[in-house]
């Protein structure tokens, strides 16, 4: 399943989902133009490593990406999730909201992979927040996805449904590859996307609803 757009409306200009996408994309390009020694030496040094963990990096390795398919989908799904838990809490705390769940995510994955050389990168754990923040406060919307049956359909599947789903699989992968990803050259950061979920979910009704989308709702009964 491939989701292409949800059906819940967004009332405000997702400002900071668009400076995080362009920001994510700037980085991108100047580690494109790198040669190959040089882009291996920026991941090792911006990237999260476990095994030689810095506080800075947690924060950094949101913003690097190991190649277009990585960083195509990570901005899709911002995009399609973002703007609408921009739109619940508001531009500051949406912020503050995102980058909690970059760092959540990627102190989950540090302790589940403590003795990891390999550079974590990408910003999947602080999305996988923004996607456990939608099923919280979404779980009755739905989202048109393209699904393969002899050839590709679009259907629409409800929220809860697609994000729970999406969530069992990466526990399950993560449980599935846990003690090894040390010893490969790269992957995904199963427990990364864990952790933010899951920071996500708690982190959306702690930080509170902004008062403009409270009246809206009232406005709305």
């Amino acid at each position: 399943m491939f989701p292409i757009r949800d059906t819940q409306p967004s009332y405000s200009r997702p400002i900071v989902t668009i400076l995080i996408i362009v920001l994510n994309v700037v980085v991108f390009l100047h580690e494109f133009t790198l040669d190959d020694y040089s882009r291996n030496y920026f991941i090792a040094n911006y990237g999260l490593i476990p095994a030689r963990f810095h506080a800075s990096a947690v924060i950094t390795s949101m913003f690097l990406h190991g190649g277009w398919l990585h960083i195509i989908g990570n901005m899709w799904f911002l995009w399609i999730f973002g703007d609408n838990i921009e739109d619940v809490l508001g531009h500051a705390k949406y912020l503050v909201f995102y980058l909690l769940c970059g760092i959540a995510a990627g102190m989950t994955q540090t302790l589940f992979n403590a003795g990891s050389r390999v550079p974590m990168v990408g910003a999947s754990g602080a999305i996988a927040g923004v996607m456990g923040a939608y099923l919280v406060k979404f779980p009755h919307s739905r989202i048109v996805t393209v699904v393969f049956i002899f050839f590709f359909v679009p259907i629409e599947v409800p929220a809860v449904l697609m994000l729970l789903y999406w969530f069992i699989i990466q526990i399950f992968n993560g449980i599935g590859n846990f003690g090894y990803s040390h010893l490969s050259q790269g992957g995904t950061a199963w427990f990364a996307h864990v952790g933010g979920f899951i920071a996500g979910i708690l982190l959306v009704n702690l930080l509170g609803t902004r008062q403009k989308y409270m009246r809206r709702q009232d406005l709305n009964w």
